[in-house]
């Protein structure tokens, strides 16, 4: 049951997620519909990988095999941050309330916890990685609100929460890391370690998510660095 609840929901907040900012970019439609296209291409692809048993644990030996469609997408995306200007400048274009009003759906954090609670998922990782989610989204639900609704927000306020969500990833990336089984860099080895995270649905969340999010700090700090506030002003 809680893989069917859990499938909902990942499917769910990936396509709200690229929904959003591939929707609000400004891009040419063309842009927009090979952006749809290469998202849907790549979750296939990870759906496909994942049913035949290619991440599964110990497939790629001492590399925790979760890491391998993390890294491959987290490079792509900061590639294109880099030397693509299209790419930047249309993520850039993102109002700033939907930028951070996507960090809403890391409330789904609670699943880690869930699984941690069925044995599925090994402490630290899973209650740091879902409290710090949790916490980063309910945070994320005023300032979005505020923004949305034109109020002055303080960019200091803003620059603390952006990187507090961000290092809230890199930190349950690290402590991900360091749980997996059959890696010889392995400090946490009590309990099921990650194996979890390496099946459908929630192969997801480093596959796909985790990325993107990461994507999107980069993107909100961009753009307060750079004072970009399309529309009625939102930052005191």
């Amino acid at each position: 049951m809680l893989d069917t609840i859990g499938a909902i929901f990942a499917g769910g907040l990936t396509a709200t997620v690229v929904g959003i900012l591939v929707g609000l970019s400004q891009a040419r439609p063309t842009v927009r519909l090979a952006a749809f296209a290469g998202a849907a291409a790549w979750l296939a692809l990870i759906v496909t990988l994942t049913s035949l048993g290619a991440l599964a644990p110990g497939i790629l030996g001492p590399v925790p095999p979760g890491l391998l469609p993390f890294t491959i997408l987290i490079a792509l995306l900061f590639a294109a941050w880099l030397l693509l200007p299209q790419f930047r400048d249309g993520l850039l274009a993102v109002p700033l309330p939907a930028l951070v009003g996507v960090h809403v759906g890391r409330l789904g954090g609670l699943f880690f916890l869930l699984l941690y609670a069925e044995d599925r998922l090994s402490a630290p990782f899973a209650p740091v990685a879902a409290l710090g989610d949790m916490a980063t989204a309910a945070l994320a639900i005023p300032l979005a609100a505020m923004l949305a609704l034109g109020f002055r927000v303080r960019a200091t306020w803003l620059r603390m929460w952006n990187a507090v969500g961000a290092l809230d990833l890199v930190v349950a990336v690290s402590l991900g890391l360091l749980s997996a089984p059959g890696t010889p860099f392995r400090v946490f080895s009590e309990g099921p370690g990650l194996q979890a995270m390496a099946s459908l649905p929630w192969v997801f969340v480093p596959a796909m998510l985790v990325p993107i999010f990461l994507l999107v700090h980069l993107a909100i700090g961009a753009k307060l660095r750079l004072a970009i506030q399309p529309g009625r002003p939102a930052l005191a």
